[in-house]
């Protein structure tokens, strides 16, 4: 059996450590640099998770060390590249799959370079891997330098006019240390998003050596912080406990940093904390009250050469940072997947993605998704769910070396689906706000709509009713 891994983030790294340990041989396709995947290109200043650092590494390589109780983006980003190197995963970079192919027995796996045949194919392209851009007329003719958050490279703003677009996770996390150094920073908000402070600090040397030395208190901590994030956070999804308590939160942080009435009201949301992803920062309403810094509410009208014009009128600029967000929801896209008797993955999902468990589709067998749809979570680590997930996947290799190739049948994805939509119509994340979770015609697709033990649960091992088995290779 032969295995192709499409990734080299947390998702890819796992499956490729797992397949390694049991010596079935695979090939990691990487179409960057380098391992590390969302943490290896937003690099943009003050890049970080919002997940506490212990909890966000994989359960069999628990890493003692973290520097502060959020991971930064370099941090996380040498914490891939040690995982890698340590388990001697070697990807083929540079090499972007355009195309999956399914024969009837096997995985044509197409790249520029060439074709290959493998039996399986788990894709761990991740949930945010391509920006997204507006769609703002005159974009086209701004003659400063313009860029997504995620394409930040080696830029120098210091002393430029800049403007932000976007208020979300990713411009909360630039915008204060790009106003330390920038002449002006205007900030334009289409939206208001709920923000939490962000109890960061650094670890001492005591702490390290306790979490490194004493038996069993790295475990019990990463527990502990688990088991907080399951009981206080996720019941503020589905009107628990917590949906006041967070937001009453959120309420005294903002008045407690924003003493003008009126800019507290342009930050004030009209809808459910957690309907759209919840800003975990404490460093941006102190920076919006700067005095080189504005928070803009006004609508865009167009990019024009000079600048970002509103309906108030023209705001000159050298600089525009899209802090715009991804391609959520375009799940596999743009590689071309072709499954059995010539089904289209992408036609399939026109109206939206689905996958039994998040892992599977009909239509096309031996074909594994990590981080698929509805697999994403507001309030705890997304490593948890991929490594349940690569635990599932194993157990599938072991079914289809014994029956063949397995292909998720309609009854078992129907059944699936009809519980999923039960359990998402009773979350916050329908109460009428936007969000990067759903598509443009509201159907949620990214979020997983119960707590991650459930998760745990439900992937613990392969359910072979629920599966067509066919003569493999």
């Amino acid at each position: 059996m032969r295995v192709a891994i499409i990734g080299a983030g947390f998702g890819g790294l796992c499956m490729a450590v797992k397949l390694a340990r049991k010596g079935i041989p695979h090939v990691v396709f990487e179409k960057g640099g380098g391992v590390g995947g969302t943490w290896r290109v937003n690099t943009y200043p003050g890049a970080g998770c919002d997940i506490p650092s212990h909890l966000y590494s994989y359960s069999f390589e628990p890493y003692c060390d973290w520097s502060r109780r959020y991971p930064g983006q370099q941090e996380i980003l040498a914490y891939l590249e040690m995982i890698a190197a340590k388990h001697d995963v070697r990807p083929r970079f540079g090499t972007e799959v355009t195309e999956l192919a399914h024969d009837g027995t096997g995985w044509l796996v197409v790249t520029p370079k060439a074709a290959e045949r493998f039996d399986v194919v788990v894709t761990a392209v991740g949930q945010l891997d391509r920006p997204s851009m507006p769609d703002i007329p005159g974009m086209d003719t701004f003659q400063g330098d313009a860029f997504h958050s995620a394409r930040w490279g080696a830029r120098d703003l210091q002393g430029k006019r800049v403007a932000v677009i976007g208020t979300g996770s990713s411009a909360a996390q630039l915008v204060p240390p790009v106003a330390e150094t920038a002449g002006q920073v205007d900030v334009y908000q289409r939206t208001p998003n709920w923000v939490l402070p962000k109890a960061d600090g650094e670890f001492g040397p005591l702490t390290r050596a306790m979490f490194r030395w004493v038996p069993g208190a790295h475990r019990a901590y990463r527990e502990w912080i688990f088991a907080y994030l399951e009981n206080t956070v996720f019941p503020a999804f589905v009107d628990g406990w917590s949906t006041d308590v967070i937001r009453k939160m959120a309420l005294v942080h903002l008045h407690r940093e924003i003493r003008d009435p009126e800019l507290r009201r342009k930050l004030t949301p009209g809808y459910p904390p957690g309907c759209k992803r919840i800003v975990l920062d404490s460093r941006f309403y102190p920076a919006l009250t700067r005095p080189n810094v504005e928070l803009i509410t006004d609508p865009i009208t167009r990019i024009v050469p000079e600048g970002v014009e509103t309906s108030s009128g023209l705001r000159r600029t050298d600089a525009i940072v899209y802090a715009t967000g991804f391609h959520s929801t375009e799940f596999l896209l743009p590689m071309t997947v072709t499954g059995t008797h010539g089904r289209d993955l992408h036609e399939q999902w026109r109206d939206g993605a689905e996958a039994y468990l998040g892992l599977a589709a009909p239509g096309f067998p031996n074909l594994f998704f990590l981080y698929g749809p509805n697999t994403n979570l507001g309030h705890n680590s997304i490593v948890h769910m991929l490594e349940a997930q690569v635990s599932y996947v194993m157990g599938c290799l072991d079914l289809i070396a014994e029956r063949g190739q397995m292909e998720v049948t309609e009854g078992a994805l129907s059944t699936y689906t009809t519980a999923l939509n039960r359990a998402l119509a009773a979350t916050v994340w329908n109460r009428g706000c936007r969000s990067w979770y759903m598509t443009p015609t509201g159907k949620i697709t990214n979020n997983w709509p119960r707590n991650a033990r459930d998760y745990r649960r439900f992937t613990r091992r392969p359910r072979p009713g629920a599966y067509n088995f066919g003569t493999g290779r």
